[in-house]
């Protein structure tokens, strides 16, 4: 009888230690914090609306998130291409003025219509305004016809309302070789923000071949950048077409050409 006793009073001391380390455990676990967006990046893009030819213009951008400004971006460039031929784009390195602000300079040899975008890379996040620069007379305009559309426009296939605000930025992998798996990562932007949740997909053909076309499907891998990655089987040239449609209707593609070596 006494043994049975102490073996209850044992499962009672027990169970409320028990019950006592379960109440301190709650009582001292902390709340999961909660993961916080990163405010977005906003980056405003100063260039002259009109240049002369041969006159060599300042090009330059104010970064911030937030009320800080950036001064710590990891990339800055400036890309300038005139009308329609986007494929001949340069790219120019920007100065770091350590102040938020980063510059570079440019000049054009002929006249015309021509885009500048500044691709910033900065703290995780990816942002892409563009402006349009008139170089002395602009674009001649054919005869019986108007010339085509100024900027980036241009260079899109487009539907719906939004086209005019979208921007697309293709970044162009190096050193292609056969049989190696190659990345290939495309910036989108919207009204100057990062296009999100967009169905984006690569076409890619040889044109040895352009009766034979292959599919990638792209995954967002931040917000506005999507990435993939494919093996081109043989050598020579290859057309990269990039397809982005959104729920909103907006419908653009881009081709861009591919050298590819064994």
């Amino acid at each position: 009888m006494r043994k049975l006793l102490w073996t209850i009073l044992l499962a009672f001391a027990i169970t409320a230690l028990a019950a006592c380390n379960s109440g301190t455990n709650k009582e001292t676990e902390k709340p999961k914090e909660t993961q916080k967006v990163p405010q977005p990046l906003k980056a405003v893009l100063e260039v002259p609306e009109k240049a002369a030819v041969k006159e060599e213009i300042n090009m330059k951008v104010t970064v911030s998130q937030g009320d800080e400004k950036v001064a710590d971006a990891d990339k800055v460039a400036f890309e300038v291409w005139e009308d329609g031929k986007k494929e001949e784009s340069k790219m120019i390195k920007a100065k770091n003025n350590e102040d938020g602000t980063y510059e570079a300079k440019t000049a054009f040899d002929h006249d015309g219509l021509f885009t500048v975008q500044v691709h910033i890379d900065a703290r995780a996040l990816h942002t892409m305004p563009l402006k349009p620069v008139t170089v002395g007379e602009g674009a001649a305009v054919p005869e019986g016809g108007e010339h085509h559309e100024h900027g980036e426009q241009a260079e899109h296939h487009h539907h719906g309302d939004h086209s005019a605000d979208f921007s697309m930025h293709f970044i162009k992998p190096e050193n292609v070789k056969a049989n190696n798996a190659t990345p290939l990562t495309v910036h989108l932007q919207l009204k100057e923000v990062p296009l999100e949740n967009a169905q984006v997909r690569y076409e890619i053909w040889n044109n040895s071949h352009p009766d034979k076309h292959d599919w990638v499907d792209v995954k967002e891998n931040k917000p506005g950048e999507y990435s993939g990655s494919y093996t081109f089987a043989d050598a020579g040239t290859f057309i990269v077409k990039v397809h982005v449609e959104n729920k909103a209707g907006l419908h653009e593609h881009e081709e861009h050409q591919l050298e590819v070596t064994k």
